[in-house]
């Protein structure tokens, strides 16, 4: 019988009844043989069938076979298919396991999950499934794998346990996964046995899988049960667990429909096309096909072990995942909040899943190897949630699958991994969770549009890396991001944080024209870029570029850059595996002094802490890595950290350039006379040249007592991102404050003018290298408070320049102390526009 036919239809020759076999071989070549004559498959499957046994054992349990060809072997599959050989007494096919019901079968698609979830449901169903094992009748046999036994009536009604509770679902998005997370803690805790039943359906509450196949939406009504001492008490307490979730699943959902219903700025669709709002992390319009960044189809070899031995193997890997998820948890909820991180936290939930640890075993049991195991029992509960037919439960499948790869990457190092480098060759829009730093530079733009990701902040490095790419980019829109089809058309906003879904043709249209008077208006800017920032009445502003590597260099300087402003070194450590040499420092320091010719580079000390972790250096964990040992407070405290760079850049500047050192996070002027003295005495033993020795002003702090510092350091480069994030107690990895979290805040702005006014106590000039420099209305601002030097990302370069070349200083004073009057960021940016 083909996998499409309906059970009345199928071919009687297709299941044997009482077969007469001799062996598995036999069993074996019968079922190919009967695919073959079925035109199924193509000559040669049997043999296939048989050499996939050699490397897998097929028997699925309870007296159930499953044979069938091996994956390279697909192509001989000419139509997807099942026949059934039905042997009443039973062929051994491997020691202490009798197979009564050989189903071979044939498919090159994923239609076979259907069936093999048939039979998993009918293994539960012992007395049917004996029934088949001795029945005369086809129909039985076809029906009963045709036919998901959800399809039929219950053998039994659904019956509650002693304790009894009624409650109606009135979460938004029904029982998804963090809530689940929190129902099966609850019932674990409860000490009972409990039960929740929705219809004739019933679940068990410590299982999410089980509590996940409900399927409950808003207004089901369901029944909550337990039996046991204690049952009545530890109903009341989990009956408080999930009605108290109500209040944040319900305002969870108003803020995501008030963040869709957002005024949008900039383009705007003819049409009325689906929209998942995020926030904008790099500017532009993109449009593309979705290419989905997922791990790499697996083929998982069936390798089996000692059952001792595999059975430690698996609570090893169980053990160092659950510790990676506790990680993940961690660093989620300090970076982007406790509701993000609930989405780890769900699915570190499955790995003490029942049904699945069970399931695995089983396997195990029946003689299968540990990985092979565990990914089976992945795919057969995953597949059980993605028939269900249920959108949310199809992401939460997905969760499933991301357990699964990291479970196996624990069991397999070679096993779990993604990949970046399989994208089609016309430019797409690459969705994924979130993307890293070094993920993101190794981007082909000539590969990918734009960029929309389901975590991650505006002003996280990866989003730093786009906007140099040019790439459009949105971030934190939402685990709905990953649900999409690939292959669907989307277009990206990275300047209202938008990202548009199946837009008809006007839309397209419409964007397309959009995208090319942005081209125009960038072409006539950048015909421009080479001329100096002089605004009309003649003050000049000079104009830099943060990049992290010399061959960054010279699209920097093609941009109209005049040296580097920041060169961030941390990056030198955060994309290898370990800490780049005194001499490896040094070949980087002088290549990208080289590069520049003359022109001057200013270099960041390493920067690492905060929302820049690497884990090779074996730093402490910190409950707040942004208020911890980060910046200059690790380098003086690791000075294997911090010598061997002063070492490379004092050398590079003994062979000639324009260098400058610049320490980050700065808050006391002993911080900087220590760092001083040491560079001093790493300089008078490498016989190098006095270089400037500047600092970062990214805390209030050293805001508020510029001049202090003024007195100890040559130059103040101001990094407004940390800055903003700082003065406002705002997480700038937040998604639901990014919004808020803006450098054009008045309060923000009072903290530039002060530093402004300190440095020049002492005659020091201030640059800034943090986001706003390469906004155009932001670089005016700067202007107008007195700040010296604006560095960037290179591809801002020219839109700034054209900005400030249309300015006049006097008039952006005034601009600029109007905007320090203003009460907050929106009345800042309604100034756009006037007098500037």
């Amino acid at each position: 019988m083909t996998l499409r036919e309906p059970a009345d239809a199928l071919a009687r020759d297709l299941i044997r009844i009482d077969a007469q076999v001799t062996d598995k071989a036999d069993a074996i070549r019968q079922a190919g043989q009967l695919l073959v004559a079925a035109g199924c498959v193509a000559p040669g499957y049997e043999a296939s069938m048989a050499q996939r046994e050699a490397v897998a054992n097929t028997y699925l349990g309870s007296g159930v076979a499953i044979p069938h060809g091996l994956g390279e072997d697909k192509g001989l599959v000419r139509q997807d298919g099942i026949v059934v050989l039905q042997v009443p007494g039973g062929i051994e096919w491997n020691p202490g396991q009798i197979a009564h019901l050989v189903v071979g079968i044939a498919a090159n698609s994923d239609s076979h999950i259907a069936i093999l979830r048939r039979l998993t449901r009918l293994i539960q169903d012992e007395a049917r499934l004996k029934g088949l094992f001795t029945t005369n009748d086809v129909a039985l046999i076809a029906d009963a794998l045709h036919r998901d036994g959800a399809d039929a009536a219950p053998a039994s009604p659904a019956e509650d346990l002693a304790e009894t509770i009624a409650w109606t679902v009135d979460y938004p998005s029904g029982l998804h996964a963090r809530p689940a997370a929190a129902w099966v803690e609850a019932a674990k805790a409860s000490g009972v046995t409990m039960r929740v039943r929705h219809g004739d359906e019933t679940g068990d509450p410590r299982s999410l899988i089980s509590l996940l196949q409900l399927g409950l939406k808003a207004g089901d009504s369901v029944t909550i049960s337990a039996t046991g001492d204690g049952a009545a008490q530890a109903i009341e307490r989990f009956h408080g667990v999930i009605t108290r979730l109500s209040s944040r699943e319900k305002a969870d959902a108003a803020r995501a429909a008030e963040k869709a219903l957002a005024p949008v700025r900039g383009w705007k669709p003819a049409g009325t096309p689906r929209m998942v709002a995020g926030v904008a992390a790099s500017p532009g319009l993109a449009i593309g096909k979705v290419h989905l960044l997922a791990a790499a189809e697996l083929e998982v070899v069936d390798q089996p072990v000692a059952l001792i031995e595999g059975g430690q193997l698996l609570n090893d890997a169980l053990v160092r995942t659950r510790a990676q998820m506790k990680a993940l948890v961690d660093d989620t909820a300090r970076r982007l909040g406790a509701g993000d991180a609930a989405i780890f936290t769900a699915q570190a939930t499955l790995l003490d899943d029942t049904d699945l640890i069970t399931l695995t075993c089983q396997l195990m049991v029946e003689g299968h190897g540990v990985a092979w195991s565990w990914n089976e029992a992945i795919q057969r509960l995953a597949g059980q949630l993605t028939a269900l037919g249920n959108p949310v439960l199809a992401a939460r499948a997905a969760d499933l699958h991301d357990v699964g790869r990291r479970v196996l990457a624990q069991i397999d190092p070679g096993l779990g991994t993604g990949t970046l480098a399989d994208f089609p060759d016309e430019p797409s829009i690459l969705v994924a969770a979130d993307l890293s730093p070094s993920d993101t530079a190794s981007l082909d733009v000539a590969k990918v549009a734009g960029i929309a990701t389901a975590l991650g902040g505006p002003t996280s490095h990866s989003a730093i890396l786009a906007r140099t790419l040019g790439l459009p980019s949105v971030v934190a829109g939402g685990a709905e991001l990953l649900a999409l089809a690939a292959g669907c058309t989307a277009i990206v906003d990275g300047d209202s944080g938008r990202i548009w879904l199946n837009p008809s043709e006007e839309d397209l249209a419409s964007a397309r024209a959009w995208i090319a008077t942005l081209a125009d208006q960038r072409a006539a800017q950048e015909a421009e870029r080479s001329r100096p920032a002089v605004t009309t009445d003649g003050c000049s502003i000079a104009i830099g570029a943060n990049i992290n590597q010399p061959e960054q260099a010279p699209f920097a300087l093609a941009q109209g850059g005049e040296g580097v402003g920041l060169m961030r070194t941390e990056f030198l450590f955060l994309e290898r595996g370990d800490s780049p040499s005194e001499d490896e420092q040094f070949a980087i320091y002088r290549a990208m002094i080289d590069a520049l010719d003359g022109r001057p580079l200013i270099v960041r000390a390493l920067d690492i802490g905060g929302d820049k972790q690497v884990p090779h250096l074996d730093l402490p964990r910190e409950e707040n890595p942004f208020l911890g040992v980060r910046g200059a407070r690790l380098l003086l405290r690791r000075p294997d950290l911090l010598d061997p760079q002063l070492r490379a850049l004092y050398r590079a500047a003994k062979l000639g350039g324009d260098l400058s050192i610049m320490f980050p996070m700065i808050t006391s002027a002993s911080e900087l006379i220590t760092l001083r003295d040491r560079c001093d005495e790493i300089r008078v033993a490498l016989d190098a040249p006095q270089v400037p020795i500047g600092i970062m002003i990214e805390v209030p702090a050293a805001a508020v007592q510029a001049q202090a510092l003024a007195a100890h350091a040559d130059f103040f480069s101001i990094g407004t991102n940390d800055l903003t994030q700082y003065a406002l107690a705002i997480d700038r990895q937040n998604p639901e404050l990014a919004s808020e979290a803006d450098s054009l805040h008045p309060a923000v702005l009072r903290l530039i003018a002060m530093t402004v006014e300190g440095a020049r106590s002492h005659n020091r000039w201030v640059g800034v290298c943090g986001g706003i420099a390469g906004d155009p209305f932001g670089a005016a601002l700067l202007v107008g408070l007195g700040v010296d030097e604006l560095s960037m990302t290179p591809r801002d370069i020219p839109a700034v320049k054209a900005r400030i070349r249309a300015a006049d200083r006097t008039a952006l004073a005034t601009l600029a102390a109007r905007a320090l009057a203003a009460e907050s960021a929106a009345d800042v940016r309604a100034l756009d526009g006037e007098g500037a």
